[in-house]
């Protein structure tokens, strides 16, 4: 049996899918299943959830249990595996041409499983509208998926068909919309460019005219959606608008929109060494001589940056905004106090 991280890994990848169920399994068994010994299951396993390097917010929850007795036994708890996979148009696609290439390679006995993964496959795509408003890749979740995964009521599914069509048309539409924290609503005249969903929640990205800026809208504060008169002049996509600026890993940054007459912020982070080269890993940048990161991005709403921050403890300062470093500074007196 080789201890080799690349042969750990395999056999990780080839556990956590079987005991990802809940239930008790016997070790030896499970074991036999993966073509390795009961001592290299438990050590894999422990492998797994004894994660003492790495930092808040990377390591989702994996609990293992391991019972005595005369057959000893494993149970593992985790709710990544039961959420819906989040693929993308182009990857479904990839997804049902790769099936069909291994459909001319299997043997007679494994067509038939081949063949149903086919049908499901091609019943996700038939359901994919041509033009949905989802940008594939950004949000990470094409339109039939995306009704699962953030579903919305009644005054959520007109809006949203509001500002479907619009974006359709190339046609303005009229919010009145209420700002995270805001005791009133206020009314502006938006260009929606593209509709995302992003950690369970709806989110048009448009051009607002109030502001005069990209602004982002998040569906269900949206009180009020209606397309403008015949009389409104038609909207154009800019060339260069990408909404992938304002999201990375399916979430939204720029959570809210600053209050007219100010411009976008943006939240300027120092991590320290000893996470700075997790944040490489999943955003890039260069790490200072120091071992430290500064990343800039678009500001979401201020409890976001504060989450963000404070998940990481001493190894995360930030440097801009300043009204943003109150707040943090605020928040860790409360703690203290």
């Amino acid at each position: 049996m080789s201890d080799t991280a690349t042969e750990q890994l395999r056999r990780l990848l080839a556990l956590v899918p079987e005991l990802a169920d809940g239930e008790e399994h016997p070790i030896a068994r499970v074991a036999a299943r993966v073509g390795t010994e009961p001592r290299s299951v438990v050590a894999d396993l422990t492998t797994l959830v004894e994660r003492f390097d790495a930092p808040g917010g990377f390591v989702g929850p994996v609990s293992v249990y391991l019972g005595a007795g005369p057959e000893s036994t494993v149970q593992l708890r985790t709710d990544h595996f039961l959420r819906p996979m989040r693929l993308t148009g182009a990857e479904l696609q990839a997804l049902e041409l790769g099936l069909a290439v291994l459909a001319g390679e299997r043997p007679p006995e494994e067509q038939p499983a081949i063949a149903d993964a086919r049908a499901r496959l091609a019943s996700v795509l038939a359901r994919l509208p041509a033009d949905d408003g989802v940008p594939v890749g950004a949000a990470g979740t094409p339109g039939a998926l995306a009704a699962e995964l953030a579903p919305l009521d009644a005054n959520g599914r007109a809006h949203l068909a509001v500002l479907r069509d619009a974006r359709r048309d190339r046609r303005p539409v009229r919010l009145t919309y209420r700002r995270s924290g805001a005791t009133a609503s206020t009314d502006r005249t938006v260009c929606p460019y593209a509709l995302v969903v992003a950690s369970g929640a709806w989110y048009v990205i448009a051009w607002c005219l109030h502001s005069a800026g990209l602004r982002v809208f998040r569906l269900d504060r949206i009180e009020g959606a209606e397309a403008a008169g015949a009389e409104a002049d038609p909207f154009t996509v800019p060339d260069d608008f990408d909404p992938g600026v304002l999201m990375r890993d399916g979430r939204v940054f720029a959570g809210g929109e600053p209050a007219p007459g100010e411009p976008p912020a943006t939240l300027v982070v120092r991590y320290g060494p000893a996470v700075a080269r997790w944040i490489v890993e999943r955003e890039g940048g260069t790490p200072a001589a120091d071992g430290s990161l500064v990343v800039e991005r678009p500001l979401a709403d201020v409890e976001w940056a504060l989450r963000h921050v404070l998940q990481y403890g001493p190894d995360a300062e930030v440097l801009a905004p300043a009204a943003v470093r109150a707040v943090v500074a605020a928040r860790l007196d409360a703690m203290l106090g």
